[in-house]
């Protein structure tokens, strides 16, 4: 057996015969277990804000949308439409229109988005489920399906026959116009359904049909802003990218989820990180307990040094002792702190123990990646202070 980690493994499970060691080891012990089950749990609870943050935008967003290049629209012809079906990994697919228009009810306007949908777009978001009051919109009808912000704005409900939804929207082209209605295009429309996900998506989308959309804006019957995509769990994004970009001669740009929700991410993920290096500084200053403990441990077994110096063993192996030994206190510390962590985690998820609200849980995530985050953070901090402390043993110490 190696002779180090022999007498380190001895010097963990005995018991000093000086009481304030034995204490100091216990507290070292303590804020290694507390520090790693405190970093564990905050990691899971960020990692569960995080995925509850992106659901909300997970409702609506595809996994994949496809947008022209080189302007806000561009033309799809039935042979290209033939070849996206034939794309490996591709579940289904819709045709959407997104155009800032100005919307107007009773004395009341807003400038906002309408979203042309064609038949499909239940397919790819099953928006149905999000649905606060009403129907969904009709294909090939002049009803529209608005948010629970943008009807609470304007005090709307739904099936108003005698107030109807109108639309205004820019007429492409330049000049002037003697008359500001002719700058426009106008539309009214029906409320059949009031969606809600979030006060900001709520907000923002107005939905209607493609062939409404198309209209308004003058669009030809194949003139579309998008494409969103559903597309199979384990597909492979790279190659359904590249046979897209072929297919429309690389003027399209297609984005995933994170890459539509970027600031979003990178908010989360910049968060994600504070937290983990302030509670990182706070198990490097429970560390010191280990250095001193260590420390202490060589001072006390200073006679024992000397005894096996004496005898042959090299300074570097005895020094290798007290390294092995804090690295192996870390690593015992970490399990012990990553278990109760765990514990405490799965229960938050079985029994919702601590509430947002009355009725929404804190939400929690347990992840293999956070697990081996905390453990390799643990074991890397120790290590570097049990090297700190075994640097101590020296000649001159014990001469």
């Amino acid at each position: 057996m190696n002779f180090p980690f022999y007498i380190a493994k001895r010097y963990i499970f005995s018991r000093s015969k000086n009481n304030a060691i034995n204490i100091i080891n216990y507290i070292a012990s303590m804020g290694i277990i507390v520090g790693t089950m405190a970093l564990f749990v905050v990691l899971s609870v960020f990692s569960g804000l995080k995925v509850f943050s992106l659901s909300f935008t997970n409702e609506i967003d595809p996994d994949l949308k496809m947008t022209s290049t080189y302007g806000k629209s561009f033309l799809i012809t039935p042979d290209q439409e033939k070849q996206i079906k034939e794309i490996n990994g591709v579940v289904s697919y819709t045709k959407i229109i997104e155009e800032r228009v100005l919307f107007l009810f009773k004395d009341k306007q807003q400038v906002t988005y309408i979203k042309g949908v064609d038949s499909n777009y239940v397919a790819v978001n099953d928006i149905r489920k999000k649905l606060f009051n009403g129907q969904w919109l009709k294909p090939d009808t002049y009803q529209v399906v608005v948010g629970y912000g943008i009807a609470r704005d304007f005090s709307m409900g739904i099936l108003d026959f005698e107030n109807p939804l109108q639309i205004f929207a820019p007429k492409p082209g330049k000049g002037a116009f003697e008359n500001p209605e002719e700058a426009f295009n106008k539309t009214d429309v029906l409320p059949v359904g009031i969606y809600s996900i979030s006060e900001d998506l709520d907000s923002k989308y107005v939905f209607a049909d493609l062939g409404l959309a198309q209209e308004l804006l003058l669009y030809k019957p194949n003139q579309i802003s998008g494409i969103e995509f559903n597309i199979k769990e384990n597909a492979d994004e790279k190659a359904i990218n590249l046979q897209l970009e072929s297919i429309f001669k690389n003027k399209i740009t297609v984005k995933n989820r994170a890459q539509l929700n970027e600031s979003l991410y990178k908010m989360l993920n910049t968060e994600n990180i504070a937290v983990y290096l302030i509670f990182t500084l706070v198990i490097i200053v429970a560390l010191f307990n280990l250095i001193g403990a260590l420390i202490m441990m060589i001072l006390d077994k200073k006679g024992n040094l000397k005894t096996l110096f004496n005898l042959g063993t090299e300074i570097n192996h005895l020094r290798k002792i007290f390294l092995l030994q804090g690295t192996l206190l870390s690593v015992f510390g970490g399990v012990i702190g990553l278990v109760l962590g765990i514990i405490l985690v799965v229960l938050q998820q079985q029994y919702e123990l601590i509430m947002i609200t009355p009725t929404l849980a804190y939400p929690v995530v347990f992840t293999l990646e956070n697990v081996l985050i905390v453990m390799g953070t643990i074991i890397s901090l120790g290590f570097v202070a049990s090297l700190i402390a075994s640097s101590r043993v020296s000649k001159r110490l014990l001469d």
